[in-house]
């Protein structure tokens, strides 16, 4: 039996370990301070605890907190788990995030979203957090313990890093490790993120669109609604903007089949009320909009566009328009040529037999990140992307054959 087999083997007959971890994690809700939660901590404590009683040591586990005085432990964890390889000419990251989003309405949930119920039928895991981000996290726990258990050392060194406040915009756990911590990541490091993907496990996240997100305040002058002359109506003003902003896909409409869809998006979503009664013309009118732009347009194009239309409504209806970001992420995308994207693929295809393909994403992940500050990072897990819905689930099978994926990296020269 040649090494990969046995490590396949050793896979298959931690399923229940497997089951066993992500009951243990679901069951401390590490939700953010933002939702009334109490962060991480308790959460890290029982996986630094669990990961000695299956065998890694204290001396392999490295803390690299964020200081927040919003909860009890005063901290939020990160955690680096190394297994040093036979050379350390460069790093395979495998990140994971500990953190969750709140269940939501419990009426929908069929179970308690924190105690985790595994149906052996469909194989799947029931709870909060067993795919979101729980799947990739013990499928490199388990893949860096069959290693363990086999006695075999990795090509190249891997680092498992459990990291904070991935849900509420990582100012805790990645941004804080790039800000403060630099020195953790190389150039040439493989860095992979099992936090996104498809049913198959074959596609590798290698993009994602700018994000920008507008808060639109439209101030006008409220007046009676049979009066419309004496005012000026700010929620006419902005339903007026809203078409020209939603024009923007017009504009910036280039195509990319890297994405689906595969053009930049302007869309309006958001609406907050204004006047109470039917008979009152609004003065004051505020909107948002979620734009997904193709990397190929930078921000500032989009803001000077924005601003441009902006100015056009401010005229012609006499208001004022204050406009806010209260989200903006520009990233580039890391190379379908990349080290991390070849290996990956190599290692999917050595797995599963599974020719892997390159994509880009609308939505957002700690890979941003990453790319602004230099580094190529690769988004890919097997998984539905049932994460924050109630009655989130996870095959176990997957857990099981990424950790597979992660075994071939691992132990190819």
């Amino acid at each position: 039996m040649n090494t990969f087999e046995k490590l396949k083997q050793t896979l298959a007959a931690d399923r229940p370990l497997m089951i066993e971890l992500e009951r243990v994690l679901s069951s401390i809700p590490a939700i953010a301070p933002e939702s009334g939660g109490d962060g991480e901590s308790k959460k890290c404590a029982a996986l630094e605890k669990w990961l000695c009683e299956a065998g890694f040591s204290h001396e392999q586990m490295q803390h690299f907190d964020a200081p927040d005085k919003r909860v009890s432990s005063g901290l939020r964890p990160n955690v680096v788990l190394t297994i040093p390889g036979k050379s350390d000419d460069y790093a395979i990251w495998v990140m994971a995030h500990m953190d969750v989003v709140p269940p939501g309405d419990l009426k929908l949930w069929k179970s308690d979203p924190f105690m985790v119920q595994y149906d052996e039928k469909s194989d799947k895991l029931i709870g909060r957090g067993v795919e979101d981000n729980q799947q990739g996290l013990v499928s490199g726990v388990f893949a860096a313990l069959s290693l363990l258990k086999n006695k075999i050392i990795p090509e190249h060194t891997v680092k498992l890093l459990f990291m904070a406040d991935e849900e509420f915009g990582s100012e805790y756990g990645i941004k804080f490790l790039l800000r403060n911590h630099p020195e953790l990541f190389r150039n040439q490091d493989l860095i992979l993120i099992p936090d996104g993907g498809d049913a198959k496990g074959e596609t590798i996240e290698v993009a994602e669109k700018n994000i920008l997100w507008l808060r639109l305040h439209t101030i006008g002058l409220q007046s009676h609604g049979s009066m419309p002359n004496k005012g000026k109506n700010a929620h006419l003003a902005a339903c007026d903007l809203a078409l020209r902003l939603n024009d923007l896909e017009n504009f910036f409409n280039e195509k990319d089949d890297l994405f689906s869809p595969n053009y930049s998006t302007f869309q309006p979503t958001k609406k907050e009320a204004n006047v109470e009664t039917v008979n009152i013309i609004p003065g004051d009118d505020v909107f948002y909009m979620d734009c997904r732009i193709l990397p190929r347009y930078s921000l500032d194009m989009v803001r000077a566009e924005v601003s441009k239309r902006v100015s056009q409504v401010e005229e012609k209806y006499g208001v004022k328009i204050e406009v806010t970001e209260p989200q903006a992420q520009q990233s580039p995308a890391t190379s379908v040529d990349a080290p991390v994207v070849k290996k990956l693929a190599a290692a999917i295809k050595k797995a599963h037999g599974i020719e892997a393909k390159p994509i880009g994403i609308g939505g957002g992940t700690v890979g941003a990140e990453l790319r602004c500050c230099g580094f190529s990072a690769a988004i890919w897990s097997t998984m539905d992307e049932v994460c924050h819905q109630p009655n989130e689930y996870c095959y176990v099978r997957n857990i099981i054959a990424d950790a597979e994926t992660l075994c071939a990296m691992f132990i190819e020269p």
